[in-house]
This record gives structure tokens, C-alpha cells and sequence, in this order.
């Protein structure tokens, strides 16, 4: 009887044979397949970056595709991986926070959970987004509406983060009563601003203004409690582990900021920068760092400023929850609307 049993068992088990052929299938299915990538000329023009020529995926294949190109080279290649990579390094440190902090039985803990949460679904987000935009129009605007809710989602659990853990008292006596609901706002500002200026292709500086305005007051708003908090140690000449991560999140984040609207370097080098070298691919890089530095920090400050957070929280309100949840849900209904009109739109021009 055992002996059937383990034969019954190892068929659900691959052969050494099949494990030998293992590779040689995932190398066929990864490598590119005829016209994999295109240059610009094949593509609709809301598909083409400043200065790229080449490395553009087809429209209109079929999901498995654009799923494959994963493992392909092509324009966006490098913008997934930097993002999928980071996501993969939170879910790892996800699970080391899981050994040593209780999500569950401590409120003071579910601030950090969120960050964590909301740096992770910012980063997948985005990484589905310029790995699956290439299908056709109407999934390149929904899929970056969806990247855009996940930034609305970071902004807001960043605004959290800096408020319960960061905040020191006396920005926290000038700024709790409007803090939150304010960051929650323009959060979703952001992603709104962000969805019509894509939606409507703005140019110049209009779509800045639209898009990066929100961003950049939003950014204002959360980055403030942590501001205040190096000033604060400077001027008192405080040791303090996390000022350091700190002020390299800051310091990432403007470096990000800075690539993000430059067309820099490929305009440097026009058609050479189809692979490396884009100055969106900086941006995802830097925000990276400035994700990973902000969560060092924030964990630090969990640790080792628990007597400030618990005197300022002594009843931990769930308001903040509410909230969470209130700008994801908003965020989620904007980006779901704007991919309406878009439909509606591309099924007049099809008309």
C-alpha cells in the first residue's frame, strides 16, 4: 500500500527528464518572438517616449505576450524590473517585520503594516503599468489611471507613517487637527490631476501644472513632519539613527522629481537610449531608494521612538483606517470613471 501511495504521489511530481528540460522550455518561451519589438513608426503616436525610436512592443497581441516580454528586451523592460525587484525586497522585509512586530495586537503597529502595504501595491502597480500598456490604447490609459492610484496610495500611507512615527510634538500641536484629511485630499487630487492630464494628453506646461502640482503639494504636506523633525535635531544636536535615512529619502526623492520631467539623458543621445539610459528609468531608480531609505527610517522610529508616538496616540484613532480606505476607494472610482471615457471616446473614433 505504501508503495502505491508513493507512486500515486510522485505523479504529481516532475520527472528528472522534465526537470532536465525545464531550462531549454523557459528559454524558448522567454526568447522573442519574430517582430517582438518595433520602432516608433509602427506604433500610435500616445505610444512614443522623447527621443526613443525603438524598442516599441506591438499593438494587439494576445495577454501572454506582453506577460513574456518580462523576460524580453525592449523599451520598457528596465521601468518593470526596477519597480517588480523593490516590490519583491519589500515582501521580503514584509516578512521579517512580520517576526518581531505584532500587527495584530498592537494599534501603533498598523501604520507601519499600511506603509509597507501601500509601498508594495504603488510599486506593482506600476510595474503592470509599463509592462502591459503596450496592448492596445484603452488598456495604455487604464493601466497608467491604475499607476496613478497607486501613487495616491503611497502618498497618503507616507503622509501616515511621517504624522504617527516621525512628527515631532510641537508639529504635531500646529498640524493634527487638518493633517490627515488634508494629505488624504490631495492624495487623491494627485491621481485625479494625473488621470486627465493623461487623459487629455496635455501639453507643455499645462500638463505639468495639472499633474505635478497635486504631486507636489501633497509632497509638501507629508514630507513636512519629517523637515521639522531633522531641524529639530539639528538645532539640538540630537544623535538619531533615522535622521540619516531620513534625509536620504528626502534627498532621493528630489533627484527623482528631478528625472521625472527631464527627457534626460536620452536627449543627450537621440535613438541610443531604446534600452538604458531613459530618464523615467532614473526616476523609478531613485524613487527605489527613497522608498527603501523612508522605510528603514520609519521602522527605526517605530523602534525607538515609542514613548514620543504612544504620549501623541494615546487612544490610536481609527480615523486613519477610515481614511486609508476612503482614498483608496476614490482613487479607485476616479481612475475607473476616466477609463469610461476613454472607451467611450476610442468607440466614437472607431465609429
Amino acid at each position: 500500500m505504501a508503495t502505491a501511495a508513493v507512486q500515486k504521489m510522485s505523479r504529481f511530481f516532475p520527472s528528472p527528464r522534465q526537470v532536465w528540460k525545464l531550462p531549454g522550455l523557459l528559454a524558448a518561451l522567454a526568447a522573442p518572438e519574430p517582430g517582438s519589438t518595433v520602432g516608433r513608426a509602427e506604433v500610435p503616436r500616445l505610444f512614443w517616449k522623447p527621443h526613443i525610436y525603438s524598442g516599441y512592443r506591438p499593438l494587439h497581441r494576445a495577454w501572454h505576450f506582453y506577460f513574456l516580454s518580462l523576460f524580453q528586451t525592449h523599451n520598457e523592460a528596465v521601468n518593470v524590473w526596477t519597480h517588480l525587484a523593490a516590490a519583491l525586497a519589500l515582501l521580503l522585509r514584509l516578512a521579517r517585520f512580520a517576526g518581531t512586530v505584532d500587527f495584530v495586537g498592537d494599534p501603533h503597529a498598523r501604520p507601519l503594516f499600511l506603509i509597507v502595504l501601500a509601498s508594495i501595491t504603488y510599486l506593482l502597480l506600476s510595474a503592470a503599468a509599463h509592462l502591459l500598456q503596450a496592448k492596445s490604447e484603452f488598456w495604455h490609459y487604464s493601466f497608467f489611471f491604475l499607476d496613478y492610484v497607486g501613487v495616491a496610495v503611497y502618498q497618503f500611507g507616507s503622509a501616515l507613517a511621517h504624522f504617527y512615527y516621525t512628527i515631532e510634538p510641537a508639529w504635531h500641536a500646529r498640524v493634527a487637527a487638518v493633517f490627515l484629511p488634508a494629505a488624504a485630499f490631495l492624495a487623491w487630487l494627485s491621481c485625479a490631476g494625473s488621470c486627465y492630464a493623461k487623459y487629455r494628453q496635455l501639453p507643455g506646461l499645462l500638463g505639468h501644472v495639472c499633474q505635478e502640482m497635486p504631486s507636489g503639494l501633497a509632497y509638501a504636506l507629508d514630507i513636512s513632519p519629517v523637515v521639522h523633525r531633522i531641524y529639530v535635531a539639528q538645532e539640538l544636536g540630537r544623535e538619531d539613527p533615522a535622521i540619516l535615512y531620513h534625509k536620504c529619502q528626502v534627498l532621493f526623492f528630489l533627484l527623482a522629481a528631478a528625472f521625472f520631467s527631464a527627457c534626460s539623458p536620452e536627449s543627450w543621445f537621440p535613438g541610443k537610449c531604446h534600452l538604458f539610459g531613459q530618464g523615467h528609468q532614473l526616476f523609478h531608480a531613485f524613487l527605489v531608494l527613497c522608498t527603501l531609505a523612508q522605510l528603514e527610517a520609519v521602522a527605526l522610529d517605530y523602534g525607538g521612538r515609542r514613548a514620543v508616538y504612544e504620549g501623541l496616540h494615546r487612544h490610536p484613532p481609527h480615523d486613519f483606517s477610515a481614511l486609508f480606505l476612503l482614498t483608496v476607494a476614490c482613487s479607485v472610482l476616479t481612475a475607473l470613471y476616466m477609463s469610461s471615457r476613454v472607451r467611450r471616446e476610442l468607440s466614437r473614433k472607431e465609429d
